[in-house]
């Protein structure tokens, strides 16, 4: 058992928890908590890319016998005073995992079928809990994957995984250094895409979503940037009373992706 914040593992911990850097340059990213640890140790092929599971002392034996195959990780136990050292939450749950990377391409965002694919494209997206609700709100309605531009905020930063609940390992999702560029490879596939925008021709309703469809969504403060909306084929927007002027990015998202869903049931 590691007793001491000094011990070196304890210090890369601490390291790869706080820095974005530190978690590009190893690969890897961290996960807490037993609920979406178990869910790797139930994936054969999250599993393979466990690299080990830090147990707290005093929950060690319960997360032992309560997680199926969690025997057969590389585990090490630390004092709770420890594991609160290296805990990104106010109240440790007692276990934590260093993961590697999984790396997906575009086919992944598309699916085994373009033609029926539902995409979220995010623009420089900056809030964790925005980014988290999307993942699990696109799982939920069926999007076949994500994409977003490589300044939105880090997929892997403690809270955004937190934030998905386990969406961002069933959600395939890709980062591109130039989003245009992307938007244009999923349009050669077949998707159409549509630009939520305070500028939009027709309202979110009235279009057709039933082939392949990806929704632009923008900075929560400022929009889409403009070189990112010219993309789409079709710029929509969601009615509003009242003095709103916009909704919450995740919000919108979420309106959107479950027309998709509502049109595909009819």
């Amino acid at each position: 058992m590691i007793t001491s914040t000094g011990n070196a593992q304890v210090k890369e911990l601490a390291r790869l928890m706080k820095k974005s850097r530190a978690r590009e340059e190893a690969g890897v990213f961290l996960v807490e908590g037993p609920r979406m640890t178990g869910e790797l140790v139930a994936d054969e092929t999250w599993k393979s890319h466990m690299e080990k599971v830090y147990l707290s002392d005093s929950r060690a034996k319960r997360y032992m016998e309560e997680i199926p195959g969690l025997r057969g990780c590389r585990t090490e136990i630390l004092s709770d005073t420890v594991f609160s050292y290296v805990s990104d939450t106010k109240t440790p749950q007692g276990i934590l995992a260093v993961v590697r990377r999984r790396e997906y391409g575009m086919q992944d965002i598309l699916g085994n079928d373009p033609g029926s694919a539902l995409v979220a494209v995010l623009d420089n997206l900056q809030d964790p809990g925005n980014m988290g609700t999307i993942f699990r709100t696109a799982e939920a309605a069926g999007a076949t994957g994500i994409l977003m531009s490589s300044d939105c905020v880090d997929i892997y930063n403690p809270k955004v995984v937190r934030s998905t609940m386990g969406a961002l390992l069933r959600m395939p999702f890709l980062c591109a250094e130039d989003l245009t560029a992307a938007i244009k490879e999923l349009k050669s596939a077949g998707i159409r895409t549509y630009a939520a925008h305070l500028a939009g021709e027709k309202f979110y309703d009235q279009e057709n979503y039933v082939g392949g469809t990806a929704f632009l969504i923008g900075n929560e403060g400022n929009g889409l940037r403009e070189s990112v909306a010219e993309c789409a084929d079709c710029r929509i927007k969601i009615p509003m009373a009242g003095k709103a002027e916009s909704l919450n990015a995740a919000v919108a998202a979420s309106i959107l992706m479950y027309e998709v869903s509502r049109q595909k049931r009819n």
